[in-house]
């Protein structure tokens, strides 16, 4: 099982959702609040496992409608997603991926991990 880890930052509290073998597969903006990051962890946990994938790398994609995941490629040709709730604002995001398979799979672990994973905060 995965979890979110919460930690502040210079300018707020963000989070991390890492995967069993502790990669992190998605991460939050950084937030004002605690409470804020929390609801961001809600909101991850209720939208990924419904959310279907918008692969924006081909020509003539069919948009989707929110809760989905964005598959997207970056300035530097890496492959990203981001996750955007059912109000259209982006609740999680990736890192760069070097193919589209690598990428799905970082999809399929958010949705499998989102739901039920527990939230640690960090030292």
């Amino acid at each position: 099982m995965g979890k979110y880890i919460v930690k502040k930052t210079a300018s707020g509290i963000k989070f991390d959702l890492k995967a069993t073998n502790g990669e992190v597969i998605a991460t939050s903006e950084v937030y004002t609040t605690k409470s804020a990051c929390m609801g961001g962890i809600e909101s991850v946990r209720k939208n990924a496992p419904i959310a279907e994938v918008e692969d924006q790398t081909v020509e003539g994609y069919a948009t989707l409608k929110h809760p989905k995941f964005e598959i997207y490629q970056d300035k530097a040709g890496e492959l990203r997603f981001r996750l955007k709730a059912r109000n259209g604002e982006i609740i999680a995001t990736s890192e760069g991926y070097k193919s589209m398979k690598s990428c799905v799979n970082g999809v399929e672990s958010v949705k499998k991990n989102a739901p039920d994973s527990p939230i640690e905060e960090a030292e």
